[in-house]
């Protein structure tokens, strides 16, 4: 039922998947960033999400198999999806793809991508604007590890608390001898964890969110070597969520998935609020018993979960009622 074609892009990767059957009318765009840490993954392990999208919702998908950290290093994975996005955009009648029907999407680091690729558009005047952001159960701030969230799922499968830690060193290529510290958020400076307290605190997490065993954390002292070794944790584009309002308020609506059962669904939380208070419309779907990386099993007959068949056709509704 569709045609699919591998491109490269600046030694990027790209799948293209489109319906056979002809177009009525111009098609939506949806550019889809895969999950795996910034350090693995791949357009085929994703293939599945991708062929289900393109074929419910009548689209053009285009797969990113951006370059893995840390043998391609950080922050090079933004400039693979941010000149795979401008491909196609300056190649939308190609694909007779509408315009004003361009939707930015990912899961886990990939809806990470999405979210810093939708804030760098604001900036190009000469592009379309993006009709929508979608994010699977995103990571959006390396700040605060002890949110409920973090400490409820600190050993549930399949991202552990630590190994959230791990995959960061991984990813910006530095070596892991400060983990502890960085768990106990000793990377962050009194004024910055002061400054963003308003975006980012588990005060601002919903009660019904807290009930399963969170317990406020007591202050830790800010050690100024962890932070020197690992201060790109606290860089916008690693940590979106510290946009400023005024870059947030321009934001396109967005749809954010996000699971009881996972260590970054409050950065999921945060972010709907932020975007909420600055009047961006979001509609949220929350996975009363997903886990992070619950869509690398969807489409794998009796290894697929029920809770991720739910959460890829609550996205499609979402993307069809565009």
């Amino acid at each position: 039922k569709l045609l699919i074609k591998d491109l490269k892009v600046d030694e990027v990767p790209l799948r293209i998947y489109q319906p056979k059957w002809p177009p009525t009318g111009k098609r939506r765009g949806i550019l889809y960033f895969h999950g795996g840490a910034g350090t693995f993954g791949s357009i085929r392990a994703f293939e599945r999400i991708c062929r289900y999208i393109a074929k419910k919702c009548n689209s053009v998908v285009v797969s990113v198999g951006y370059r893995l950290a840390p043998e391609h290093p950080y922050p090079g994975q933004y400039f693979d999806c941010l000149n795979a996005t401008l491909y196609f955009m300056r190649n939308l009648e190609e694909y007779h793809v509408d315009p004003a029907l361009i939707i930015i999407s990912g899961d886990s680091c990939g809806a990470n991508f999405a979210t810093v690729i939708c804030q760098i558009l604001l900036n190009k005047r000469d592009l379309p604007k993006v009709r929508a952001q979608v994010l699977l159960y995103p990571g959006l701030q390396g700040l605060d590890f002890h949110l409920p969230s973090y400490q409820q799922n600190a050993s549930v499968p399949m991202l552990f608390r630590k190994l959230v830690i791990y995959f960061c060193f991984r990813y910006l290529n530095k070596e892991p001898s400060v983990l502890e510290d960085v768990l106990q958020n000793c990377h962050v400076p009194e004024s910055m964890k002061q400054k963003y307290k308003k975006w980012i605190s588990a005060d601002i997490i919903p009660d019904e969110f807290k009930i399963r065993g969170y317990v406020p954390q007591k202050s830790t002292s800010y050690k100024p070597e962890v932070h020197e070794a690992i201060k790109e944790l606290l860089a916008i584009t690693f940590s979106p969520l510290l946009a400023e309002d005024s870059i947030i308020c321009q934001l396109p609506e967005s749809y954010i998935v996000t699971c009881e059962f996972d260590v970054l669904r409050d950065d999921g939380l945060l972010y709907k609020k932020r975007l909420e208070d600055n009047g961006v419309q979001v509609t949220w779907y929350h996975s009363e018993s997903g886990f992070h990386g619950i869509l690398a099993f969807f489409g794998y007959g009796i290894f697929s979960f029920l809770s991720g068949k739910k959460i890829m056709d609550s996205t499609v509704n979402y993307i069809n009622s565009l």
